[in-house]
Order: structure tokens, then sequence, then C-alpha cells
């Protein structure tokens, strides 16, 4: 059953992993290369949005929190409320930079940037 956000009860990683990720404008800006787990709190800590590289070279991985990626069933791709400005600027490193030293720093960064409600408080 879908939430008010779109987003279902249940949902195995392996089927988020590899969806594309579009802007509001509806132009693809990447896909979820992984999704990070608050292990503490039993939440998703945020999704990993891969984008700007070709064939893996050049590649940058954002963290975007998990309540801002929307499903669009019509697209089988997740839309996010940010334009393309907002996302280059977003935090950004590589996968073992995001997740150093247990996430948090990168998650309150980045809930931060967004001004995306924190799940933890």
């Amino acid at each position: 059953m879908a939430t008010a956000s779109g987003h279902t009860s249940a949902i195995r990683a392996k089927k988020v992993i590899g969806t594309s990720v579009y802007d509001g404008s509806g132009r693809k800006i990447g896909a979820i290369e992984d999704v990070v787990l608050d292990k503490q709190s039993d939440s998703i800590m945020f999704a990993v949005v891969g984008f700007g590289g070709f064939l893996g070279i050049g590649e940058k991985y954002h963290p975007i929190p998990w309540s801002s990626l929307d499903y669009s069933e019509s697209d089988g791709a997740y839309v996010v409320p940010y334009t393309e400005a907002q996302l280059r600027a977003a935090p950004n490193g590589s996968i073992d930079e995001l997740t150093r030293e247990g996430g948090i720093a990168v998650r309150d960064t980045t809930y931060d940037y967004y001004k995306a409600p924190r799940y933890w408080e």
C-alpha cells in the first residue's frame, strides 16, 4: 500500500538500486547507487544517487534524504523536488566517504542542505 508520499510500506533494496532519478522538470539526473541504513534508529539514512559521469568515470555520489524521493509509477523512477543547480552544489563524495564514521556528519549536512525533516529527532 502506498503512503501519502507515494512510497510503499515495503520494498526490497535490490529493486531500488539502479532505479532512475529525475528532477522536477522531468530530466533524468542519475540513478540510485545504494541505500544507506541507520542501524541505530531502524530508518533509512539516505539514498545515494550517482550522476555526472560517463561509464563510471567522473561520477559523483550524492546523498539525498529518502523522504525527498517520490516514486512515479508512470515513469518507473524516483523524482526529487530539486533543480540541477541545487543537486550539483549538494554534498557529495565517494560512497566510502559518505558512510565514514557511521555517516552521521554526512547525514546531518545533507538534511541541513536540503532542509529535509530529520527522522532522528
